[in-house]
Order: structure tokens, then C-alpha cells, then sequence
């Protein structure tokens, strides 16, 4: 494990490392709120390949709007995002998420995003099937919210690095990169990208440390 002075240099080296070897990330790939939304609820447990198509699917029937689905039974959403792999559960996460957004927002996201974080954060916790990666993914690139979104890719870069013990929680991990780094909404979201991105591509459950642009720094590939 780092010391905890050694932990902020080291993050914004790991940053500086990745945007050199990755480039800018253009992440979130969503082009409306709504649609970031949705993909962040398609997302959980399945490749963003499926999850285009799902949204693909949405386009094309002309209902990729949270006002849309709204008026949707959530048999039919099923049907349409079915590429995206467990579909009927997505679907009424998905669902939950709109009628809740409804109930008590009058489905007004801008209203919605006025909330304080900590009371938004606790408010998408409590709906059903939205957990705290759904949530800050939410927050973060619909919301502009400064959050940060711990998901697989980043746990497994901060254990092989000592950046956290092997056992740290979710919000251990979150609250590294947000008392350590500045609360900036771009940033967070380009970090997030980056990881994503080395994850992917080296920092797999079989580490490919080749070629890794963290190659050089301690790590440890069996975590």
C-alpha cells in the first residue's frame, strides 16, 4: 500500500500516464441526458457493444427519451433492448427509474440535478436496481455532477498498483480519487474513460502488462 502522501502524486501521475498513451476519451458516448441515462442502466453487467445496439434499437422505434418510455409497457422496452442481455430485468430498472424521475420530479431532469449531490446520491440509491455505479454515472455525465465512478477496470488498477488494500469497498476506492484529485466534472470523466480504456486493453483479469503504459510502476498481476 502507498502511504496516503503518496497517493495524490500518484494518481495524477497515473492520469498524466494514460491521456499520454490513450488520448481523450470522449465518454460519455451519449448524445441527450436521456440517453446517457438509459445507457447507464443498459450497461450493468455487459459489453458497451450490446449496449449500442439495445440504444440503436431505441432510435429506430423512436423512443429513445425518457417521456417516451414513460408511456412504454415495460413488456415492449423489453422487447427493444434485448440485445443489451437481461433484458426484462433492465427494462423495469429502467422503468423505475422514469416513473420515480416522474412521481417526484415531474420528469424534469433540470429540477432532478438542482438536488445537492448528497441528497440526489441517496435519492437514485434507493430506486430499485440503481446502484452506486449507475448512480455516480448518472450524476456525473447527465448530471455534471462531480463524482466519481468506480467500476471492475478501476478496482483491479488500484489493487495491482497498492493504490488500495485488496479488499477496498466501492466508496473506498471513490473516495480516493475525490479527496485527492479536484472536484472537476471533465476530469473526473476523462479519468474514468482512461481507466476503462487501460482496463480493457491491459489490465484484464490476465494482466497484459506488455506494452501497458503502467508497466513500469509496481504492481502485483495476480490481484
Amino acid at each position: 500500500m502507498n502511504s496516503p502522501s503518496d497517493v495524490g502524486p500518484a494518481l495524477r501521475a497515473m492520469y498524466d500516464a494514460l491521456l499520454e498513451a490513450f488520448g481523450p476519451q470522449h465518454w460519455w458516448p451519449g448524445e441527450t441526458r436521456d440517453e446517457v441515462i438509459i445507457g447507464a442502466i443498459l450497461t450493468q453487467n455487459t459489453a458497451w457493444a450490446n449496449v449500442e445496439r439495445a440504444i440503436e434499437r431505441l432510435k429506430s422505434a423512436d423512443v429513445l427519451s425518457l417521456a417516451a418510455i414513460y408511456a412504454m409497457e415495460v413488456g415492449s422496452l423489453a422487447e427493444l433492448i434485448r440485445p443489451a442481455g437481461t433484458f426484462r430485468i433492465k427494462a423495469k430498472r429502467i422503468k423505475a427509474f422514469v416513473d420515480w424521475l416522474y412521481d417526484c420530479y415531474a420528469g424534469d431532469l433540470d429540477v432532478l440535478f438542482a438536488c445537492s449531490a448528497d441528497r440526489l446520491r441517496h435519492d437514485l440509491l434507493g430506486i430499485p436496481g440503481i446502484g452506486p455505479e449507475t448512480a455516480d454515472a448518472i450524476m456525473l455525465y447527465a448530471g455534471d455532477v462531480p463524482t466519481f465512478v468506480v467500476d471492475a477496470y478501476t478496482q483491479r488498477v488500484l489493487r495491482r498498483h497498492f493504490l488500495v488494500e485488496p479488499a477496498a469497498t466501492y466508496e473506498r476506492s471513490k473516495s480516493l480519487f475525490e479527496s485527492h484529485l479536484p472536484g472537476d466534472v471533465a476530469h473526473f470523466g476523462e479519468y474514468h474513460a482512461l481507466l476503462v480504456s487501460l482496463g480493457k486493453r491491459f489490465c484484464r483479469s490476465q494482466a497484459r502488462c506488455d506494452g501497458c503504459p503502467l508497466a513500469d510502476w509496481n504492481h502485483d498481476a495476480s490481484l
